[in-house]
């Protein structure tokens, strides 16, 4: 593994114009790393937004598969990165060895996806209405339609997965698939993790023939400003807290030229119980969303922090088999200090509201979070009270027991939007389950059911979005290939000689493409 620098990423070559120096940290002892990081200055911010913006003009222009080739290349070079690179990781963030090693694996998988997406070339949506010069009362014109990556793309990395969701994350490759350069702000828990995985993008793109500047990153604090104000961005991709999305929200939206901020923020996951499966495997049911709370300390966007229930017998069994299972969980080192700190206020907000119960849970104490296991009133749900919207980023959960149906749904109603609800049944219910799935359909991207949210496979058919405050944007995904859709915009081409034309849309189709030609679907040239 090379030696770190800390140095910024900026078309190509490396920068350390600035004097603030910065420090990751070992998760588990709080020690500073020896490597420090120079924060970014604004005129380094500016020449990585330059360097994106001037290599958009030739990255665009490439074909599909050369595109393809890059991040072919990324994944390699990931899946080449050592053990000791792993360990790496798991010092900055307390993670253990296998669930590196697997999120390393769903790192450079989701590069090999966009790959055989820009293959594919559907991604593209050719539309071809031909010209029908006898037309009346007027004639139509020759009208083509493809879509285009949008610009520089500004990525936010995340702090609960350090590859998945950062340097060389799913906005990543997005981007990059879609024809995209990015500028890619490290984020401050994991600086040398990125520093590595940036190295690895950037060796790739040199065996490939990327243009310079196809990727760039910066590390600091106060940067992500500037970054997503410069007049040259023209998206951008963040995974974080709800307070951060929403502030990037508004300062894109400020902008002279307002740019769309795809954020994925906030969720507490609902989980319905419907009485037949408790009747049936209440105890397996327990012990089941038992292992999805804690899972990795509870730090999953998709954690199930809410828990519904109708009244009966059974359910008050499940909950005392879930008490008993919540309060003999060990305690977990988070990501960081911080998540900690968070984890640990949220937790006391709850204790503190005079309508919410504790019912299981060791203190607090150490370095370590406990988890919590609390139950609500119904009428917080009803009235639509903040405090019970909010998510609790770690180990805990927060069930409510409903007294019919009726108050299932009229409870329900008062959701905010979420990335995934989840339906436990068994056949007979959920048969009768059409006005629930109507309801959760409105509030979140995800419905599962009978499985737990945490865990999102990366594919073609994944959603992982939903209304705000889940995402800024519920008409897009984070996970998936439908995720490249948030970075490329339609454009039309009107009576264009063929050799104009980008390949997809000219007569003789030399992609092989499946087009919409005067509504009918072929790959036929024409």
């Amino acid at each position: 593994m090379p030696e770190l620098s800390g140095h910024n990423f900026i078309g190509g070559a490396r920068s350390a114009a600035g004097s603030v120096v910065l420090h990751s940290v070992d998760a588990t002892t709080g020690q500073s790393l020896p490597t420090g990081f120079i924060q970014a200055t604004a005129e380094e911010v500016n020449g990585a937004a330059q360097a994106a913006h001037q290599a958009y003009s030739v990255y665009r222009n490439l074909p599909a598969t050369r595109r393809a080739e890059f991040l072919d290349a990324i994944a390699d070079e990931l899946d080449a990165l050592d053990d000791t690179f792993v360990a790496l990781v798991c010092r900055e963030t307390a993670l253990p060895t296998m669930r590196i090693k697997g999120e390393r694996a769903r790192t450079s998988g989701q590069m090999r996806l966009f790959a055989q997406t820009l293959r594919r070339g559907d991604f593209l949506g050719a539309r071809i209405d031909l010209a029908l010069p006898q037309r009346q009362p007027l004639p139509r014109v020759d009208l083509r339609q493809c879509r285009l990556g949008v610009g520089p793309v500004a990525v936010f990395g995340a702090s609960n997965f350090p590859l998945a969701f950062s340097t060389a994350g799913g906005d990543t490759a997005a981007a990059l698939a879609a024809g995209c350069p990015v500028v890619f702000k490290a984020h401050s828990g994991h600086m040398a993790t990125a520093e590595q995985v940036a190295e690895a993008i950037i060796r790739a793109a040199e065996k490939t023939g990327m243009p310079a500047g196809v990727f760039n990153m910066i590390f600091g604090a106060g940067v992500g400003e500037a970054l997503v104000k410069h007049p040259l961005i023209q998206a951008v991709g963040f995974t974080g807290s709800l307070k951060g999305g929403r502030a990037l929200c508004d300062m894109a939206a400020a902008r002279p030229q307002p740019i769309p901020v795809f954020a994925e923020m906030s969720s507490i996951n609902p989980v319905l119980v419907l009485p037949q499966a408790l009747q049936v495997r209440g105890e397996r049911i327990a012990s089941e969303l038992a292992a999805s709370v804690v899972m990795g300390a509870g730090q999953f966007c998709t954690n199930p922090g809410l828990v519904i229930g109708i009244r009966s017998p059974e359910f008050s069994s499940f909950l005392q088999s879930l008490g008993g299972l919540i309060a003999e969980q060990p305690g977990q080192t988070m990501l960081n200090a911080g998540g900690l700190r968070s984890y640990v206020q949220g937790c006391q907000g709850l204790l503190e509201h005079p309508q919410i119960t504790h019912l299981a849970g060791q203190p607090q104490q150490g370095n370590q979070a406990h988890a919590q296991l609390f139950q609500a009133d119904v009428e917080l749900l009803l009235s639509g009270d903040e405090l019970l919207q909010e998510e609790v980023f770690g180990p805990a959960t927060v069930v409510v027991e409903v007294a019919d149906r009726a108050q299932l749904l009229a409870a329900l109603q008062g959701l905010r939007g979420q990335l995934t609800a989840t339906l436990l049944g068994e056949p007979d219910e959920l048969a009768q389950a059409g006005d629930l799935v109507a309801l959760l359909e409105q509030k979140v991207g995800r419905v599962l059911v009978n499985g737990y949210p945490t865990g999102v496979e990366v594919c073609d058919a994944m959603v992982h979005g939903g209304p705000w405050p889940a995402t800024s944007d519920a008409r897009g995904t984070s996970v998936g290939t439908l995720a490249i859709d948030r970075f490329l915009r339609p454009v039309c081409y009107q009576n264009f000689p063929d050799a104009l034309l980008p390949e997809a849309l000219q007569n003789r189709n030399p992609l092989g493409l499946m087009r919409l030609v005067n509504g009918e679907k072929t790959t036929q040239a024409l």
